[in-house]
C-alpha cells in the first residue's frame, strides 16, 4: 500500500509540475507587412541602353537588299503593373554635320523574348509611337528587337549622300497601360 501511495504521489506531482510549466509559458505575435510601391523599370542590362546599331553600306547590292540587324534582350523590363512601350526618334533625320537621312527609313520590330503583350512593327518617327501594347506585369521580361532598313528605301533615301556617319538617337519608354 505504501508503494501505491507513493506512486499515486509521484503522478499527483507530476500532474501539478505539468500543469505548472503549461501555466508558465507565453506567446507573441508580430504583423509581418509587404509594402509596396508601384515600379516599373528598364533593367540596366538591356543592350537598348546605351546601345548602338550599325548599318553598314559598303557595296551596291547593300543599297539594294534590305538589312535587318536583330539585337536580342534589347528591352528588359520589370513592372508591377501591365504596361507598354513605346519608342521615338530624337528627330526628323539622322545627322552628320549639315547632311541629313530622314529616319522613316528605319523600322522597328518588336519580336521575341519572354515579354508578351501586342507586338508591332513600327517606321520610326520623332514622336512616340507603340512598339508593345498592354505587356503583363513580371520581373526582367526581355524582348527581342529587329532594325531593318529596306532596299528600296536604301536606294531611295541613302544613296547619293555625302560618305559619313549618320546618327540619331532611339529612346525606349515603358509605362504603365
Amino acid at each position: 500500500m505504501k508503494n501505491q501511495l507513493a506512486g499515486a504521489g509521484l503522478a499527483l506531482g507530476a500532474i501539478v509540475l505539468g500543469t505548472n510549466y503549461a501555466q508558465a509559458q507565453e506567446t507573441a505575435t508580430s504583423a509581418v507587412n509587404i509594402n509596396m510601391e508601384d515600379v516599373i523599370s528598364i533593367d540596366a542590362g538591356s543592350l537598348a541602353k546605351d546601345g548602338e546599331v550599325n548599318f553598314y553600306y559598303n557595296t551596291a547590292e547593300d543599297y539594294q537588299t534590305t538589312q535587318t540587324i536583330t539585337i536580342a534582350n534589347s528591352l528588359i523590363v520589370t513592372s508591377a503593373k501591365e504596361f507598354d512601350i513605346k519608342v521615338r526618334s530624337g528627330g526628323k533625320d539622322f545627322e552628320n554635320g549639315e547632311n541629313t537621312i530622314p529616319v522613316k527609313v528605319l523600322t522597328i520590330t518588336a519580336k521575341g523574348g519572354t515579354m508578351e503583350g501586342k507586338k508591332e512593327s513600327i517606321k520610326i518617327g520623332h514622336t512616340d509611337k507603340s512598339l508593345v501594347k498592354k505587356a503583363p506585369y513580371g520581373s526582367k521580361l526581355t524582348l527581342d528587337l529587329d532594325y531593318e532598313i529596306a532596299g528600296k528605301d536604301a536606294s531611295k533615301e541613302i544613296l547619293g549622300k555625302p560618305l559619313g556617319t549618320y546618327t540619331q538617337t532611339v529612346t525606349y519608354t515603358a509605362s504603365a497601360s
